[in-house]
């Protein structure tokens, strides 16, 4: 199979959209998960007419007619049952929140009264009929659509969905995905590395991007083992959905993923891309749909990979609501001779005139993650040019949000 270019890779990924169904869980629980339902008013919001502030409630027609002072008949809390005046010389002390009774319209409040021996006066301020009252079903109308389903459950979200009694919500289940890496030269974050190893970063660095979903991924790290690797990746085919493999896929002598993915009977579905960085990309199905994303192992590849091809298949499989792509005014002249697309480390700022900029930092090469954390996206530069000058627009594909 030929090297193919960038939109080809993403038109066959995005061929293989999957759809992992849906479950029940508790509210308090959903924080990240993606809402599988609408969520529906179960009553007028506000239920009821309320004040705004704390104050009396009146008549504007005893006020209209020149009466200013009122005695005040009974003080009502949030929560009691509404008080009511049976005179328009009367009014209700009332409390923000509370249930406002159908006699009276108008809450002024506390600020813009005296009030002496259970006796109510009105500076001399103007009132208008209906202030200070949040009327019933001003909001929305019983069935109402409150929240539109195919969204990230956000902590507002779910105060919706509480407000509404729905103390269980229809949520998108998450695949289950196993994060792999492999080389010998690899150790453990908390291994004192030889002068010639390691630390492993791409496994914690996609899962703590994964975390973002409420996907909790495995890990498992292999050695440069032909046979030991073999027998990974068979178990995982068997009990994960996903599988991200960051290492062992080029053209080395012990990059031997490729090769163990073609005997375990996975279907390549291409390998090599146009692009720098992160040419290696390997991608394929195995007999039963499972997918297997096997980056480059240098951090910069696997970091692009994954922003760019993994979590815009993963937002769509869980039918996340898509936002239109966004692009950048480059901040400074590119020079990249290769014929390759290009995905530039920039960092984004917005600028005085409300445009989404991009200044591209010069690093070296693929293995050098060190600008990823002052850096928050990836340009993606097109195939054909080799000179991009500054000033002009390219599709972001940002990071670090």
């Amino acid at each position: 199979m030929e090297i193919i270019t960038v939109q080809e890779a993403e038109h066959i990924i995005f061929s293989q959209i999957q759809d992992f169904g849906t479950e029940e869980i508790p509210y308090d629980q959903s924080l990240g998960k993606v809402l599988a339902e609408d969520l529906i008013a179960d009553r007028d919001l506000p239920p009821f007419d309320r004040p705004t502030v704390d104050g009396i409630a009146i008549d504007f027609e005893a006020y209209h007619e020149g009466i200013h002072t009122f005695t005040i008949k009974a003080t009502q809390a949030a929560g009691e049952l509404p008080a009511a005046i049976t005179h328009n010389k009367e009014c209700i002390e009332i409390m923000t929140g509370a249930a406002v009774d159908h006699s009276v319209n108008t809450v002024i409040r506390y600020e813009d009264l005296s009030i002496e021996n259970g006796i109510a006066t009105i500076q001399d301020i103007e009132i208008k009929k209906g202030q200070n009252i949040h009327l019933k079903g001003k909001d929305k109308k019983k069935d109402d659509l409150l929240v539109r389903a195919n969204q990230i459950i956000t902590p507002s979200i779910i105060g919706v969905a509480a407000s509404i009694g729905k103390t269980k919500v229809l949520v998108k289940k998450l695949p289950r995905v196993v994060l792999i890496s492999t080389g010998d030269e690899m150790v453990s974050p908390e291994t004192e590395p030889t002068p010639f190893q390691l630390r492993r970063s791409n496994s914690i660095t996609i899962k703590t991007v994964l975390a973002k979903y409420s996907i909790n991924a495995e890990t498992i790290h292999l050695n440069d083992d032909f046979e030991i690797i073999r027998n990974e990746l068979k178990r995982c085919l068997s009990e994960y959905d996903i599988l991200l493999i960051s290492g062992g896929v080029s053209m080395g002598k012990f990059d031997y993923i490729p090769k163990v993915l073609e005997e375990l009977r996975v279907d390549k579905l291409f390998h090599k891309i146009k692009q720098r960085p992160g040419k290696p990309f390997w991608f394929g199905k195995s007999l039963d749909q499972k997918l297997i994303f096997a980056f480059p192992g240098n951090p910069v590849s696997v970091f692009m990979c994954l922003h760019r091809y993994f979590i815009p298949w993963l937002e769509q499989s869980l039918e996340i609501e898509e936002t239109s792509p966004q692009y950048a005014v480059l901040q400074n002249d590119i020079h990249f001779p290769y014929l390759l697309q290009y995905f530039a480390q920039v960092k984004l700022n917005i600028n005085k005139t409300g445009q989404l900029t991009a200044t591209s930092i010069d690093t070296n090469g693929s293995g050098d993650f060190s600008h990823l954390s002052e850096t928050n996206a990836f340009i993606e530069l097109p195939l054909e040019q080799d000179i991009f000058k500054k000033g002009e627009v390219y599709k972001v594909w940002k990071y670090n949000f």
